[in-house]
């Protein structure tokens, strides 16, 4: 990363500016931590500035011996974000690779959910793939079934036990040298995996919030981590860090990969494939070119909608 920095006049503060560029890793009560040069800054933003989000790169400028301002967000490779309040959306986490939803054995799997980060994934270019956790378990055979599916859709499933320690060197090769995020619904052993992937995690944690002098940093947020021998992993508080965000039903449509075939020759443009005349998506699930299941959950995924 450059040192020599960027020259900058914002309306805020007219007078120029020495600005660097850094790496937004978290979100803390009192502002937004920013790793520069191996160090933490706590920094504020530019009222006039749109919502920073984990993973973002700025450009920021020291306003205090030991603070910092973010002036500028620089360009995105890509966003996720989660439902605010007044029908807005939220930035959360920038520049992702690769989006891992980690599900388990126990507790039951929560497909619906599944499908839903990965429709997200879809309109928004970010690749996606699933993380079997509790594999010393047995695997229930509906389970199985499932996971078929989203393989035979070119998903790519790690399974693994972070109790036995099975499959996890073949997982960090798949996060070598790319963003990551991960997310899942609770008790599926997220933080776990997490932990293995960055050993010193909850040592980062705790430096953290002692650099930046405001209290406890908790999981509430994102956060984002470095990988030994490359590549960064975002740790995402849960099922709250994204959901449908402003998906429309012809969005919801596209984020199912399989129906991307048949949608276009359905006979009306606007089909809501449900119970459309000439719908050839409907027509393709009945005669099991594509599964039910998914075709069933992506039904229920409009209603929840409500649009």
């Amino acid at each position: 990363m450059s040192k020599q920095g960027r020259v900058i006049v914002s309306k805020e503060s007219p007078a120029p500016s020495l600005c660097e560029e850094g790496l937004v890793i978290a979100h803390l009560g009192q502002g937004i931590a920013v790793e520069y040069d191996n160090k933490i800054i706590l920094c504020q933003t530019l009222r006039k500035l749109e919502t920073v989000a984990v993973g973002d790169r700025v450009l920021w400028s020291l306003s205090a011996p030991d603070q910092g301002r973010i002036e500028s967000i620089l360009p995105r490779r890509s966003l996720l974000a989660r439902p605010a309040r007044n029908n807005k959306v939220r930035p959360v986490a920038a520049n992702i690779d690769t989006v891992f939803v980690v599900i388990a054995v126990e507790p039951y799997c929560d497909f619906l959910l599944i499908d839903q980060y990965l429709a997200v994934c879809e309109n928004n270019d970010i690749n996606a793939g699933l993380i079997l956790n509790k594999t010393d378990l047995a695997l229930p055979e509906q389970l199985e079934n499932e996971l078929q599916i989203y393989q035979n859709l070119g998903y790519p499933i790690h399974r693994v036990s972070t109790l036995l320690g099975h499959g996890l060197v073949e997982l960090k090769l798949a996060l070598h040298n790319q963003v990551s995020l991960l997310t899942g619904q609770s008790g599926v052993g997220k933080s776990s995996i997490t932990n293995i992937i960055v050993p010193d995690r909850n040592l980062k944690t705790n430096t953290l919030s002692e650099t930046t002098k405001h209290g406890r940093h908790t999981t509430t947020a994102a956060t984002l981590y470095h990988i030994e021998n490359g590549g960064d992993l975002i740790d995402s508080p849960g099922v709250a860090i994204f959901g449908l965000a402003d998906l429309n039903r012809q969005q919801l449509a596209q984020g199912y990969r399989e129906f991307r075939p048949f949608s276009d020759v359905c006979q009306f443009s606007d089909c809501s494939h449900d119970q459309d005349k000439g719908c050839a998506v409907r027509a393709a699930a009945e005669d099991g070119s594509i599964a039910m299941t998914r075709y069933e959950r992506f039904l229920k995924l409009t209603q929840k909608m409500g649009r």
